[in-house]
């Protein structure tokens, strides 16, 4: 008997059993009515559901069919005129062959056994012992278990257990003051919604620029699905489930300068609503994609870029990554971009499309300047070389106060030499360019900070770019076509 499956071939029937007597009148709607829903980037939705119901005076019991399965029970609001919520309850428990099973631990059951030779029947009343892995019955005072040989064999149960479901139930007791018709809206967070956007750009050489679309992806994994419904999508990295970045998505792209421009989105709170015009269907356990960007002509520049860390020597020339650059502001894309993977295509010599990498963004504000990095260029290399490190004073002393001892009320100060030595690096950055036309290196020295906080530049060979850091420095170094280009620095350091 395999562990993975509690019965082989096994019907299940239902004997014909009166329902207890409900000490409420029970009003259930047919499904799912006027839907709206807003998927958050963090695995959450808010789901509204408006349904027209016709109530009783009095206190009775509505159930919501086709609600989540990941529903979040306890943010239910239930909005209605002329009534009050007296309890609410959600039955999440479906029902299924091992479901009916298990319930029945305890109980007794009716099996038919049907003879392949003759066609004859027996029927016995059975006690289910437990369910782990097997069914274990006692019929008749000998314990059997419920094989898995492929022989017919049929299980009739007494009835449904209260709380099976055939569907995901929400039921609300309700009082209300008057009888009749109207509509209820059901809102609720559910898990088990995400959406992210994707990317397919097309860059052009020869025009220096790039088509963008962007798709909408959307996954359902609530166990439910929602038919016409209303779409919002939000960009937000603060509600639900964060996550990281997804494994096989190349390098993340460089937000070169954050965007201060008003985004075409809707403003929700400090997010981003990106409303779909139409309904769409989300059906249970599917993914779909959604277009809503389609940027044409965008102005974008191919460069090159490479980082060092640390004042130190490379044995081998490395290669610089590929990037492609430009900006979300007017004249460019023109809106916000939600964060998602951009795959990149680039037109050849003949005109057709290529495959050449793809980057990650971040949730981007309009206005931003990207750099999209795309992999590595093995004919674009540099190579850092400390050239030399020399002392720039023989020692120097300084006196620091750092213990403080108390003795009967006074506080004595022990004032310990500290040796504090400075240096000054002289570092050479070679770049080699195997391309027929010149390129230009955004290069990037950083892991200055290493050095007491305290790195001072008194030459440089090119001038740097403004906006440094405490902990970075960088140059834009062009390198002729088919040659080679240096850029020295001198570094003073304290350690």
């Amino acid at each position: 008997m395999t562990g993975t499956r509690i019965w082989g071939a096994l019907t299940v029937s239902l004997a014909c059993a009166a329902p207890a007597a409900m000490a409420q009148p029970t009003v259930s709607t047919n499904g799912q009515g006027d839907v709206a829903v807003t998927i958050y980037t963090g695995e959450l939705a808010l789901v509204t559901d408006s349904r027209q119901i016709n109530l009783p005076a009095g206190t009775s019991r509505v159930e919501f069919p086709d609600v989540s399965s990941r529903i979040r029970p306890e943010t239910v609001s239930l909005v209605g005129t002329g009534l009050e919520i007296v309890e609410q309850n959600f039955d999440f428990d479906l029902l299924s062959p091992t479901a009916m099973m298990q319930k029945a631990v305890g109980q007794e059951i009716t099996l038919i056994r049907t003879n392949p030779a003759t066609g004859a029947e027996l029927r016995e009343r059975a006690k289910v012992l437990a369910v782990n892995g097997g069914v274990v019955l006692d019929v008749g005072g000998r314990i059997e278990i419920l094989r898995d040989d492929n022989l017919p064999v049929r299980v009739i149960f007494d009835g449904i257990p209260a709380n099976l479901r055939a569907r995901p139930t929400l039921s609300v007791t309700v009082d209300s003051k008057a009888a009749g018709p109207r509509p209820l809206t059901l809102r609720y967070l559910s898990e088990g919604m995400s959406w992210r956007a994707d990317y397919v750009a097309l860059y052009d050489e020869a025009a220096k620029a790039m088509d963008l679309q962007g798709w909408v992806t959307l996954r359902n994994n609530s166990g439910t699905g929602f038919a016409n419904a209303k779409l919002l999508l939000v960009a937000s990295d603060q509600i639900g489930v964060r996550r990281g970045r997804r494994g096989g998505e190349g390098e993340p792209a460089e937000l070169t300068s954050a965007g201060t421009e008003t985004a075409k989105a809707e403003a929700l709170a400090d997010m981003n609503a990106y409303p779909i015009a139409d309904r769409t269907t989300i059906a249970s356990a599917q993914q779909k994609q959604i277009a809503f960007l389609d940027a044409m002509a965008v102005p974008a520049t191919r460069a090159y870029a490479a980082s060092h860390d640390r004042l130190r020597s490379i044995e081998e020339a490395q290669s610089a990554m590929s990037t492609y650059r430009f900006s979300t502001g007017k004249g460019g894309v023109g809106d916000a971009m939600p964060a998602g993977s951009v795959r990149l295509y680039v037109k050849d010599a003949r005109g057709a499309a290529q495959f050449v990498g793809e980057s990650y963004i971040g949730h981007t504000p309009a206005g931003s300047k990207l750099s999209l990095a795309t992999g590595r260029a093995f004919d674009v290399k540099y190579q850092p070389v400390v050239e030399k490190r020399e002392k720039l004073t023989e020692e120097q002393w300084t006196r620091s106060s750092t213990t403080r001892v108390r003795k009967n009320g006074v506080v004595e100060v022990t004032e310990t030499d500290v040796k504090r030595n400075f240096w000054r690096t002289h570092m050479r950055y070679i770049f080699t360019n195997a391309r027929p036309q010149p390129v230009t290196v955004e290069f990037t020295q950083s892991g200055l900070n290493g050095y007491s906080n305290d790195t001072r530049v008194p030459f440089e060979s090119i001038a740097a770019e403004p906006g440094e850091t405490w902990d970075m420095r960088k140059w834009m170094v062009t390198v002729p076509a088919n040659g080679r280009a240096e850029l020295t620095v001198q570094f003073d350091t304290l350690n």
